[in-house]
């Protein structure tokens, strides 16, 4: 698992096939703005709403179906060749999902959000790889031509952190700032300021109060400020990098590269 400080979320990236970045720093800001083109000229035309401040590394593994997907400021998605995002709304006769994301939010690679009714993410919340939030069964239980099933909403509270892989089932409410531990399947409600885990997922302890919870909000407290920190990372990181050494590397890589 990769753990991400406030000065590096928007600078790192997943490089499945080398060790190390050997872009020169124009051409990474060069590619970072074809990634912010991509999502204003194919993304946000699909979505209801989109807040300013996104960020989606990789945009072209977005799969965007339906409408009234509502998305907050600062969004953070993450996607990878082989594990793409997706966000899915279905109408069918009086029903018509929804999906509303709230601000600072991080998506991983793999989530999905299917959605018949409501589904509803808090601020700063966090969503690990590979992660399933479903508001319906998608097919009657016991007719199984009837596609959508029993639905019912899901709502993930402010600052909810959902680890990898997990399921979170129909009719789910989880607390403010609780904790889902990796593969679980969330069958019933999770209460506030808990971390839970198993399948179903049941409560194992709550959160410490004396310790300070800092959210996601924090990153973006001073987004200038944030873009000229970034900046000053890559260009130290990336400073002995050339044009040549990046043709090399990617076309003629060697171990250790």
């Amino acid at each position: 698992m990769v753990h991400l400080t406030g000065a590096s979320l928007l600078t790192a990236e997943l490089h499945t096939n080398m060790l190390h970045d050997h872009r020169p720093f124009l051409a990474k800001k060069a590619y970072h703005r074809i990634e912010h083109w991509y999502s204003r000229h194919f993304i946000e035309p699909q979505l209801a709403s989109l807040g300013q401040g996104f960020h989606m590394m990789k945009p072209w593994n977005i799969d965007v179906h339906g409408g009234e997907i509502h998305i907050g400021k600062h969004i953070h998605i993450v996607t990878a060749k082989d594990r793409r995002v997706s966000l899915s709304t279905w109408q069918f006769e009086d029903q018509q999902g929804h999906i509303k994301i709230g601000d600072h939010v991080l998506l991983c690679p793999g989530v999905r959000l299917d959605s018949a009714s409501e589904i509803s993410i808090g601020n700063n919340c966090m969503l690990a790889a590979g992660c399933y939030v479903t508001d319906a069964d998608w097919h009657d239980i016991y007719d199984r031509t009837r596609i959508i099933g029993t639905t019912r909403p899901v709502i993930l509270g402010d600052n909810v952190w959902i680890g990898d892989g997990s399921i979170i089932c129909k009719g789910i409410k989880i607390g403010a700032n609780s904790v889902i531990g990796a593969g679980s399947v969330v069958a019933g409600d999770i209460p506030e300021n808990v971390i839970a885990a198993g399948n179903p997922a049941k409560v194992l302890r709550p959160l410490d109060p004396e310790i300070e919870l800092i959210t996601r909000q924090s990153i973006f407290r001073d987004p200038e400020e944030l873009r000229d920190r970034n900046d000053k990372i890559d260009r130290y990181a990336l400073n002995s990098n050339t044009l040549a050494g990046w043709f090399r590397s990617t076309f003629f890589p060697k171990r250790g590269d």
